[in-house]
């Protein structure tokens, strides 16, 4: 719902603020006293083209912003997605700013927007039917939508019934496709996968040999280093040199030395043990070391080996992964994936099968929701037919095209879409002897109002715009015909929130909530402000409607009686 409407410096318009209401908007005043500035106003909040000819005179800028209320998860997710927070009241406020520089300066709560934002919210928020080309009824993919909305539960459970066996359908295809492919691409992969399985298995790879390998090599490269470290250290401890002891020998004179003075205390033979049993521990390392020197060597051999296989190790990876784990997993994959191609054959065959089988399932249940859309739609016809009639457009015809496209001609592949394979659309022959022809073909604003008042009324319980806007619905009309509009306004506005601009006194008795547009004018300059009335002020505006400028008391007593009528209604 459009809860408030604030205009800058637009046109006649310095600042204006129009709260609306729930219901039947109903906006009249004098020709040229601003109604039209409103709907300007509200279209370029929904993204429509602006000229700098509409900013007031004197002002470098105009500016106009709408706050709505939002009860549409849809919606929301639809902002979400557009990078849009959601306020927990549900509020949503857009805002447009234009300049005479041309520049634009587009705001959806707080956050900056583009105007094709706008727009695309906008379709979503209302519709405003008249001078102006933004009616969703105009698009004609939103016709399938809409008769199917209309035809209620049986053609939904079969559109849910449909779009699983088209999930369905589509994945067999995508499983045939990447099965079989193009015969040469087969025959490529499958060269491909045997080289890539030949080369891995040829190197016979062992998860842990790599860090094992690195380890000798480091080993082998540094061999010459070892030994001489190696023999430096045993020389040190066990064989000692010329000028002195070796370390093991040193440790045994302390020990023997340790023992001597026993005998004088106790403690002393405790550490004489204590340093002999280092001594025995030493004699187990030497051991160790003497081995390590006698089995270093340096071997080239050995090492070119190492490297070899190294490189290699380090090319696979390079190739197929980032440890010799990862290549390994890849080589199992690859060898069922060459097992799947080389077997698919028979797997191809079956999913044929299936595939035929869910195209008749699937083109049967696009049949069931042709016939069913075309039972609906001689109900729908019917329906909109007498509410034409009602708005004395009695020699209008409303017709609902629906094309089957099988598209089998010449052996071509049935193109299943979303909703089926029905084409639909909305035509309308306004005058006798006229060809039915599109919605948009309507020349007339009054007309093309009136055809979408109709249509509104019927599909009012289906269609999820919640704000309708007509602009010059009455043009045209009088009498019973501008009564009947107002009635039919005024059914429509207990599932939708209406505004409408209007000239016709039978249309604005019936509204919930009425707004007058006027001028006023001082020394310096003209302006438009906008009066919510109340009370008698309301029976005054319809009489004026009624009688002119000049409101006599017949006038006055005509115009309370067509409200009491209204009310009555």
């Amino acid at each position: 719902m459009l809860q408030r409407l604030t205009i800058n410096n637009i046109a006649l318009m310095d600042r204006v603020e129009i709260e609306f209401d729930s219901g039947l908007n109903i906006l009249t005043g004098e020709t040229g006293a601003g109604k039209s500035i409103i709907i300007d106003s509200i279209n370029a909040v929904l993204g429509e083209r602006l000229s700098k000819e509409q900013i007031r005179s004197g002002k470098e800028k105009a500016a106009a912003e709408a706050m709505f209320l939002v009860n549409d998860d849809n919606l929301w997710e639809m902002l979400e997605k557009l990078g849009i927070e959601p306020e927990e009241d549900g509020t949503l406020i857009i805002s447009r700013e234009f300049s005479l520089n041309g520049k634009n300066n587009c705001r959806i709560n707080g956050k900056m927007a583009t105007v094709s934002m706008l727009k695309e919210i906008g379709e979503k928020l209302m519709d405003i039917h008249g001078q102006h080309d933004n009616q969703s009824l105009l698009h004609t993919e939103k016709h399938i939508e809409l008769l199917d909305s209309f035809g209620g539960d049986r053609i939904h459970e079969l559109k849910r019934e449909y779009s699983n066996l088209l999930s369905y359908y589509k994945s067999l295809k995508g499983r045939l496709k990447s099965l079989t492919g193009d015969k040469n691409d087969r025959e490529r992969k499958i060269d491909l996968l045997k080289f890539q399985i030949d080369e891995i298995k040829k190197a016979k790879l062992n998860a842990r040999e790599e860090e094992e390998l690195n380890k000798q090599r480091i080993r082998l490269s540094n061999s010459e280093k070892i030994t001489e470290t190696l023999s430096g250290v045993y020389e040190t401890l066990f064989t000692g040199s010329q000028v002195q002891k070796s370390a093991l020998d040193s440790i045994r004179q302390a020990a023997r030395d340790l023992d001597s003075i026993s005998r004088l205390d106790e403690k002393f033979g405790n550490i004489s043990k204590e340093v002999e049993e280092i001594s025995y521990q030493l004699e187990d390392a030497i051991e160790k070391i003497r081995r390590e020197r006698d089995q270093t060597e340096y071997d080239p051999g050995l090492l070119e080996q190492i490297e070899e296989r190294l490189d290699l190790i380090y090319k696979l990876k390079k190739k197929y992964g980032n440890t010799i784990e990862e290549v390994l997993n890849y080589l199992e994959r690859i060898e069922n994936e060459l097992e799947e191609i080389e077997k698919n054959e028979e797997t191809v065959r079956v999913l044929n099968e299936e595939l035929n089988r869910t195209e008749e399932e699937l083109y049967s249940k696009a049949r069931e929701l042709n016939r069913e859309r075309r039972n609906c739609s001689v109900i729908l016809e019917k329906s909109i037919g007498k509410e034409l009639e009602d708005l004395e457009m009695k020699k209008a015809q409303f017709k609902v095209d629906i094309s089957f496209e099988d598209g089998t001609e010449g052996g071509a592949e049935r193109r299943y879409l979303p909703n089926g394979l029905d084409r639909v659309e909305f035509l309308i022959s306004l005058n006798v002897g006229e060809p039915l022809k599109p919605l948009s073909k309507i020349a007339s604003g009054g007309e093309m109002s009136r055809v979408m008042l109709a249509i509104k009324n019927i599909l009012a319980d289906v269609d999820k715009v919640p704000v309708l806007v007509f602009d010059e619905i009455d043009v045209g009309i009088s009498g019973r015909a501008a009564q009947k509009v107002g009635e039919k306004l005024s059914s429509i506005s207990k599932s939708h929130q209406v505004i409408c601009v209007t000239h016709l006194a039978q249309i604005a008795c019936m509204a919930d909530n009425h707004y007058l547009i006027e001028k006023v004018s001082d020394e310096d300059s003209t302006r438009t402000r906008v009066k919510k009335l109340h009370g008698r002020e309301i029976a005054e505006e319809i009489a004026r409607i009624l009688g002119g400028a000049s409101i006599s008391a017949i006038t006055l007593k005509h115009a309370e009686e067509m409200l009491e009528n209204a009310r009555k209604k």
